[in-house]
């Protein structure tokens, strides 16, 4: 029996219950573990209460406590830094990491009126959506997907941002009015990726993950975190990532964007490298995106 720990919220059970599916589509028995996390019962801004590392410090604490196997995360939630005694087993294959818009009257960005109040959590959203200049009013909010969107449905807000992964992952995709283009707004550094976190002796665990990684997908979140660390940014830290494996002339290439929002506005840049040096790829754009600011 694999015990899977996943948070309670609609779409963290929808992320686990996929990944136990697939596990069970390989003949092993899984059983859903509910965990409760601090980012779950603490409703502050979380750049106050410790960036949305906070939604998987108690899952890490329970794999460590041997109280569950793997757990599974939304990359873009997952502190860069390693933690001792485990490892990420598995990367499935990733959903589309662009960001939406869910509007009023099925209005897309451009459509939305001057002054229009537009929600998002997101300083990295935040940075990219001023930059446009299209006179939008940005105000910070927190909450589930069911509760964003109600505050567009209500009437308290115009429009919110999400992740289009987890609309995806919920089957609520028909209410995006529109899909951003990466040009716009890049998305969050491992946005629309899973990963499968497990104990690093758990050699069993390992072996039954092994199925469900997907190497391109492995390749293009490494090197997006690797630009985050670099840049030693955390989380909710302004900064957009977007990486894809493409075939070159020479094997398979790796092409990372990135976009950093400073005072002066948002600096973006991109770097292409090997496909087996995500690191590298990273650390050079990060290094770059340093030194033009």
């Amino acid at each position: 029996m694999i015990r899977l720990g996943t948070r309670r919220s609609a779409l963290a059970t929808a992320q686990a219950t996929w990944v136990a599916d697939a596990l069970r589509g390989l003949g092993h028995e899984v059983e859903l573990v509910p965990i409760v996390t601090t980012g779950d019962v603490n409703r502050a801004p979380l750049e106050q209460i410790g960036g949305t590392g906070v939604f998987v410090s108690a899952l890490r604490d329970a794999l460590l406590a041997d109280e569950i196997d793997i757990a599974v995360h939304s990359l873009k939630d997952l502190p860069t830094a390693p933690v001792d005694g485990l490892t990420i087993g598995a990367i499935p294959v990733r959903e589309d990491p662009r960001d939406v818009l869910v509007a009023r009257d099925g209005l897309t960005l451009g459509e939305l009126p001057t002054g229009a109040l537009v929600g998002t959590g997101s300083p990295r959203r935040v940075a990219q959506l001023d930059a446009l200049g299209l006179g939008l009013e940005l105000t910070g909010i927190r909450g589930n997907v069911d509760s964003r969107i109600a505050m567009v449905a209500d009437g308290k807000l115009d429009a919110v941002v999400l992740a289009r992964a987890g609309l995806a992952r919920l089957g609520r995709l028909g209410e995006v009015t529109e899909t951003l283009d990466p040009i716009q707004v890049l998305p969050a550094p491992g946005q629309g990726a899973l990963g499968i976190e497990c104990r690093a002796g758990d050699s069993t665990v390992l072996a039954a993950l092994a199925p469900l990684e997907d190497s391109a997908t492995r390749a293009a979140v490494t090197a997006e975190r690797q630009l985050l660390a670099t840049l030693e940014a955390g989380c909710t830290a302004p900064v957009g990532a977007l990486a894809e494996v493409v075939e070159g002339e020479d094997g398979l290439e790796l092409w990372l964007r990135g976009a950093l929002g400073t005072d002066d506005g948002v600096q973006r840049l991109s770097a292409n490298g090997p496909a087996d040096d995500p690191v590298g790829v990273g650390r050079a754009l990060a290094s770059e995106l340093l030194e033009r600011t």
